[in-house]
């Protein structure tokens, strides 16, 4: 398994990034336990939460991921073994949201608590926060990082405008400098990370960990038609995807699965990790035998021609 590196960080991790928005809502936390465990024993170290992981689920608070995390960091003795990232920005309550120095300042407070850990080596602005100047944002980082809370700081869901506006007022100030990105991108979505962010991303050498890498399971191959999905928990989140572009995608994936015999999933995720700057697309798991196609992706490798066919479906 070929590790990457984020950005320009030095810092290099495992291809394949454990996305922890399921833990505390789909995995309860006997299977969160299992899932890490298996995630980290097969020798893979990135894991992705959020403090506001699963606020959207009916009587969370918010912090059920890191809280999860933070128990199987007591109980596994681990957290040596795992490249930690989590973010900040999104709405924890009254108050506290935002990317304000002092709401950052509380923010990682309460997430190296539920952590249980002493530092976030990946601590992300979750959403640009346009009422907060650039500066103050990148200076409170700056303090984290000498205090030893943070090592890297990333970006999240930003426009390339003020991606590289950041990213010159770090360079100016002499402040600490966003290493990642973090947007929506898969085999579906690419639009708008190809032609505002890439770019960015390719000026000022940041390494990207797509989240939504498998655009909520419709790219797995589960869902074969816009019928499968009727009336099910996904129908929200993969309704979008089914149109005809969608179905072209779906019959490529079908196509390229059935030359290699590997799964749709494994070969939407080998896709991603073949275009430029991509360090790890973020996947998450309800079950260790998901895993499975998390894992053959890092060690799969597409042709050209499979990777023409799946990126010509695909076209916008």
């Amino acid at each position: 398994m070929q590790r990457r590196e984020l950005g320009k960080s030095g810092v290099r991790v495992a291809p394949i990034v454990l996305g922890g928005n399921v833990f505390g809502w789909t995995a309860d936390e006997a299977s969160s336990f299992a899932i890490l465990d298996a995630f980290v024993d097969r020798g893979f170290d990135f894991v992705d939460t959020a403090d506001v992981y699963s606020r959207w689920v009916a009587g969370n608070q918010g912090g059920e991921s890191e809280t999860i995390i933070g128990k199987w960091f007591a109980k596994s003795k681990k957290r040596d073994k795992v490249v930690l990232a989590s973010k900040v920005g999104f709405e924890m309550g009254e108050g506290k949201k935002g990317l304000s120095a002092v709401y950052i300042r509380e923010a990682i407070e309460a997430s190296l608590k539920r952590l249980q850990t002493e530092y976030i080596d990946l601590y992300q602005s979750h959403t640009d926060d346009d009422s907060v100047p650039l500066e103050e944002t990148l200076k409170a980082y700056d303090e984290l990082i000498n205090a030893g809370k943070v090592r890297l700081i990333g970006a999240s869901n930003y426009k390339g405008a003020r991606l590289a506006e950041a990213l010159e007022v770090s360079k100016k100030a002499g402040l600490a400098a966003y290493v990642t990105l973090q947007p929506n991108y898969n085999l579906h979505t690419r639009q708008e990370y190809e032609t505002d962010l890439a770019p960015v991303v390719a000026k000022y050498g940041l390494g990207v960990i797509p989240y939504f890498s498998l655009a909520s399971g419709f790219l797995t191959g589960k869902y074969k038609t816009k019928d499968d999905v009727k009336g099910t928990r996904r129908e929200p989140y993969l309704d979008k995807y089914f149109d005809e572009r969608g179905e072209k995608i779906l019959k490529a994936l079908d196509a390229v699965s059935k030359e290699t015999g590997e799964a749709q999933a494994s070969i939407a995720l080998a896709w991603l990790l073949a275009q430029p700057n991509i360090a790890g697309p973020i996947a998450s798991a309800t079950s260790t035998q998901q895993l499975e196609s998390l894992f053959r992706a890092a060690e799969l490798k597409l042709t050209d021609a499979q990777l023409k066919t799946l990126t010509d479906a695909s076209a916008y």
